[in-house]
């Protein structure tokens, strides 16, 4: 799955967990003024196999950054430290 947007949630529908994790993504993204996109495990059978025991999953530039729960304080901050 591609996009522009340097975060991403893999989610599925019904999930509390992941319903927290996209309101502490609205929070840090308030903070940063990033984007993020939201990717369905039911849409995807890769995702399904990949993360489907841990989600919900955030993906940072294109890489897992944690799953189950957000860690707002790191995520901000490897948001906002440059890239070497």
């Amino acid at each position: 799955m591609s996009t522009d947007a340097r975060l991403a949630l893999i989610t599925r529908p019904g999930c509390h967990l992941c319903d927290d994790a996209k309101a502490a993504l609205d929070r840090v993204v308030a903070v940063t003024g990033d984007k993020w996109v939201e990717w369905d495990v039911t849409d995807d059978v890769e995702l399904e196999r990949e993360y489907g025991d841990r989600l919900p999953v955030v993906m940072l530039d294109g890489k897992e950054h944690g799953y189950w729960r957000v860690e707002e304080e790191r995520l901000l901050r490897d948001l906002t430290t440059p890239q070497l």
